[in-house]
């Protein structure tokens, strides 16, 4: 079985129109860089093709990254799909800032592809508005990246924001922004999201053909033929406000029992970002009397202030939400796209 190819008429690649042909020829010089084109160049190349599947990696923040092989047609559906959410446009602007190594950044591109949008891209540093001017209409950004772009963001119209939960701290600093902002829910698995929120608002909306369920532990079912020939069972415990509607609660697998009571640590973070202005995670270790105690991990030096004391005297948090301890780690660990990987940041408590 062979997979067509087709370029829109109106694509543009950093300014650059292409047939065919010539993007086929210009995958070859980006592919010989030994900086970031490069994996722009792969997957250009794996998209060119005429193999109607790809093999793209999960993120690993919640395991280690495994290969998925996934169907080009699956991914031009959701390409159409945020393009009618958004009313993109055959010469709408758009800016590619995450890295072509992961799903995310390569359905920046098959948007561009389809939809015929103007894409330019830039290296995906920390800070990938820094050296820019020009206006555009639709981006994509890890949390990491709108926080370094805070004053540079009102050059983007639209902006959607994954990779990582979105904090309350961020949140705030967003409350006056003119950029459209909005969260995504999704994975690799689903070829990005399958479900928007703006920033503002505290429920999730599905995009057309995706149904969504719960299984017996409250996480969500997603039924999305369109873009996964399988029905997916999460792990993320959700409240379903409508058939297309649901607000995300946090993680079932990271859930800690701790003395017979379920804590959980999403929620319990929410509230700590009013407290904490760096990066942290609360997590579990063992205790001999609660099995599992809860602590939390804070990335840097340790401050002098005493961050358990204002938490006790706060009204915000149950005896129960205070960590027992505090550990700070001078750098998190990570996957290559910025997540911080709990379980393997909590084992450097252990060397």
């Amino acid at each position: 079985m062979h997979f067509n190819t087709k370029i829109h008429p109106k694509f543009k690649l950093n300014g650059v129109s292409f047939s065919y042909d010539s993007l086929k020829a210009f995958t070859l010089e980006l592919i010989n860089k030994d900086n970031f084109e490069n994996a722009i160049g792969l997957f250009l190349q794996d998209w060119l093709s005429n193999s109607p599947t790809l093999i793209v990696h999960t993120s690993g923040s919640t395991g280690t990254p495994k290969p998925i092989i996934i169907h080009k047609k699956q991914m031009i559906n959701s390409a159409l799909a945020t393009g009618a959410f958004f009313h993109l446009k055959e010469s709408d602007s758009a800016l590619l800032c995450l890295p072509a190594t992961y799903i995310a950044g390569k359905m920046m591109l098959v948007r561009a592809l389809v939809l015929g949008l103007e894409i330019d891209y830039v290296d995906p540093s920390s800070n990938p508005l820094n050296k820019i001017s020009k206006q555009y209409k639709f981006s994509a950004m890890v949390p990491m990246q709108v926080n370094n772009s805070l004053q540079k963001l009102h050059i983007i119209d639209t902006l959607i924001i994954g990779g990582a939960a979105v904090s309350l701290d961020l949140k705030d600093k967003l409350k006056n922004a003119s950029t459209h902002l909005y969260e995504t829910y999704g994975m690799t698995e689903t070829i990005t999201h399958i479900a928007l929120k703006e920033i503002k608002s505290a429920s999730f909306k599905t995009l057309p053909n995706v149904k969504i369920s719960l299984d017996n532990r409250n996480c969500l079912v997603i039924d999305a033929p369109k873009v996964s020939t399988q029905i997916i069972t999460t792990n993320d415990v959700v409240e379903l406000v409508s058939e297309s509607e649901f607000i995300w609660l946090g993680r079932f697998d990271n859930i800690i029992n701790s003395g017979g009571i379920k804590l959980n640590p999403e929620q319990i973070e929410a509230k700590l970002s009013d407290y904490i202005k760096t990066d942290f995670f609360v997590s579990s270790l063992p205790d001999p009397v609660l099995e599992n105690k809860l602590v939390l991990l804070i990335e840097g030096e340790q401050q002098n202030e005493d961050i358990l004391a204002a938490l006790k005297e706060s009204e915000v948090f149950t005896f129960y939400e205070i960590p027992k301890d505090v550990y700070y780690i001078q750098e998190f660990t990570r996957t290559n796209s910025g997540k911080i990987q709990r379980t393997k940041t909590l084992q450097l408590l252990k060397k």
